[in-house]
């Protein structure tokens, strides 16, 4: 399950860093599908920074600390991650939906890659609660 989750957190992170691109383009993005698809006006919003670090680079460093924190078996702290940043992403999709009114391709994704992880990590986290009290250790 580690390097499952592993993979998604590194497909995230390809995501984000799509998303950052467009953060600090200034042309037309492919993303831009129309007028309520536009990833050039989610991301050059004001709810695409958190005190000049624009949220797209917190996603990065999100996705490459649950992918590390799965590779060394942390489970618990990938839950938590995981669920912290659904949280998130939930909030933001609702900044997309009800406030911009305009939605981000790569957010979308985004949001689909954390809901993904938050599932497999939970999963992977009762997996070896289950295993400890059958007294079988899980790799």
């Amino acid at each position: 399950m580690r390097y499952l989750i592993a993979i998604f957190a590194l497909a995230g992170l390809v995501v984000s860093s799509l998303a950052l691109q467009v953060h600090y383009s200034n042309g037309t993005e492919p993303c831009s599908i129309n007028e309520k698809w536009d990833c050039g006006i989610v991301n050059h919003s004001s709810f695409a920074v958190i005190g000049h670090i624009p949220v797209a680079a917190i996603g990065m460093a999100g996705y490459l600390l649950l992918a590390i924190l799965a590779l060394a078996r942390r489970r618990r702290l990938v839950v938590a991650g995981a669920l912290l940043g659904l949280g998130f992403a939930l909030y933001l999709s609702h900044v997309e939906r009800d406030i911009l009114q305009v939605w981000c391709l790569y957010c979308v994704i985004s949001q689909g890659i954390i809901a993904l992880l938050t599932l497999i990590s939970l999963g992977w986290l009762i997996a070896e609660e289950t295993a400890k009290l059958r007294g079988k250790k899980l790799a």
